[in-house]
């Protein structure tokens, strides 16, 4: 069976991990009381990694459309690779949708996103009071919905692996041979 290539493996893990980072950060932070200097800290690590998480799937996207993914086993139902495309696309949109939203609820609640404590990024949208509880929410969602595809993508992953057997998760697991 071929695997991905190892750029495609990196980036995979290096983003997964760096959602997972921002999601556990979001969900500590949201949950300190008041406005505390770790809460702040929090907040803007949690930016911090957003930005690089959009960076890095733009990266990926780019070579995801220059590189092909391993074809599926030829036994794998047509239904299951349909289901599995759609899926991916889902969670590749997630990826890009869930930090633009956050960008836009941190530019709405006018807090504008230092990249690293560094470098201003672009104030694309003037603090909007109105405008600011909607990009909350939304932000939220798309994040409840990331979260429901990974625990799918996960859970299809371990059945390949362990009940058919059929080395699909092999194809993107770092240090393996085909």
């Amino acid at each position: 069976m071929h695997r991905f290539t190892i750029p495609a493996i990196v980036l995979h893990w290096l983003i997964a991990i760096l959602i997972a980072a921002a999601f556990a950060l979001g969900v500590t932070m949201v949950d300190i009381p008041g406005i505390t200097p770790t809460k702040l800290k929090y907040f803007s690590w949690h930016k911090w990694l957003g930005v690089t998480v959009l960076g890095l799937a733009c990266v990926r996207l780019l070579w995801r459309l220059t590189h092909a993914a391993p074809a599926y086993p030829v036994d794998m139902p047509a239904w299951q690779q349909k289901a599995a495309h759609g899926l991916h696309a889902l969670i590749y949109f997630l990826i890009f949708a869930v930090p633009v939203s956050g960008y836009f609820y941190s530019l709405a609640a006018g807090v504008p996103v230092v990249y690293l404590g560094i470098w201003p990024m672009p104030v694309l949208i003037e603090a909007d009071q109105q405008l600011k509880p909607v990009l909350k929410q939304l932000h939220y969602v798309l994040n409840t919905v990331l979260l429901a595809c990974i625990v799918a993508h996960v859970l299809a992953a371990l059945k390949h692996h362990f009940i058919d057997r059929d080395g699909v998760l092999k194809r993107m697991l770092p240090g393996r041979s085909s």
